[in-house]
């Protein structure tokens, strides 16, 4: 029995999504689902790779096909055992060549309806960016705006626990997509931020969820949360939007930022080391009085100015530079970040 061909169209026909690529291979991205059967190991994939370009292609065909036999014997005698015949799997390896090839005849000579993707895993990134081409295009936006510390994720996320039960405020929450904050200190503590590829893919998802009717609450960001670049599609849309202005007191924002920035007063030494990228915009003595008073744990004072001399005067220019409409904006005055505060605020939105 030969296996067949299967297409993006067809994902949700198949009781399980494999990718047989590397474990490497698939942390940095995968199709939503998929569980990871590798047929080649990290350090197998090197070690038939050299061969490849260092002895010839016949002598690394010859290496790889042993390894990958023995890697979808493994898979047959544990992962697979217990499926019955009635199990339809779905396989896909970078671009549907030989090591999905492979598992897919073994799979399909056991007797299961084994399925290879067209085009593998190449095909379903392409898709991704294509899409996100064109889908942002279709919905409306809300643009949060506002200076640090103002309560913008917030009340993103008290929007997202309000509304009637099946119609649910609509919200894009970008930074917690991208795993950072959005800034020179945004680094979220023991998290590392996810591929370019996974974040795509991740943003598809969200945006796919949304109607179009309803507009979809997202925070004003640069191009850039970190090390992730949001799509160009995305960001034209976001920047020709209707904009929502939060004003919070200044020592309310500080606040709050200390509750969410706890893991710096617990670590200043990591808070001077990350305040570090400041010193092109401030100077050597600048940072070193922050540093001082970092160390002297006056974290109000440091937090404050930094508001003030830095992030407020940058977020305004950014926002009046790309935000057209920002000067029209709904203004959403808001004395308390509090849970009670933030769910009276939704009801005007």
């Amino acid at each position: 029995m030969l296996f067949r061909i299967a297409n993006l169209s067809q994902l949700g026909d198949f009781d399980e999504i494999i990718d047989v690529r590397t474990p490497a291979e698939f942390a940095e991205d995968h199709i939503p689902g998929a569980i990871n059967c590798p047929v080649l190991s990290n350090e197998e994939r090197v070690t038939v790779g050299t061969l490849y370009t260092q002895v010839s292609p016949f002598e690394a065909r010859k290496v790889g096909a042993a390894l990958i036999a023995r890697n979808i014997a493994h898979h047959l005698q544990t992962r697979f055992h217990e499926h019955p015949k009635s199990w339809r799997p779905l396989i896909y390896c970078w671009r549907g060549g030989q090591r999905s090839g492979a598992m897919s005849i073994i799979l399909a000579q056991v007797g299961w309806a084994a399925h290879k993707l067209e085009g593998g895993y190449k095909t379903y990134r392409r898709d991704v960016l294509e899409k996100l081409e064109a889908l942002p295009q279709r919905l409306t936006f809300k643009i949060v705006c506002g200076p640090t510390g103002s309560g913008k994720s917030r009340l993103l996320a008290a929007l997202v626990d309000t509304g009637h039960p099946d119609n649910k405020h609509q919200v894009l929450d970008l930074e917690m997509l991208a795993r950072h904050r959005g800034s020179v200190l945004g680094r979220l503590p023991e998290q590392a931020q996810p591929s370019q590829k996974w974040f795509d893919g991740a943003l598809l998802q969200a945006l796919q969820k949304f109607e179009p009717a309803r507009p979809v609450y997202v925070e004003a960001e640069s191009n850039k949360i970190g090390l992730i670049t949001l799509p160009p599609a995305l960001v034209t849309a976001m920047h020709a939007s209707t904009c929502l202005l939060v004003e919070t007191p200044l020592a309310t924002r500080v606040a709050g930022l200390l509750e969410d920035y706890r893991h710096y007063i617990e670590n200043p030494e990591i808070f001077i080391e990350h305040l570090k990228p400041l010193h092109r915009f401030h100077g050597a003595k600048q940072l070193e009085h922050w540093s001082t008073l970092i160390r002297a744990g006056d974290f109000a004072t440091v937090v404050a100015e930094l508001l003030t001399l830095h992030y407020d005067p940058s977020y305004f220019r950014a926002t009046s530079r790309h935000f057209p409409n920002l000067d029209r904006a709904q203004r959403i005055p808001l004395a308390s970040l509090s849970a009670d505060a933030l769910k009276e605020i939704t009801k005007g939105l």
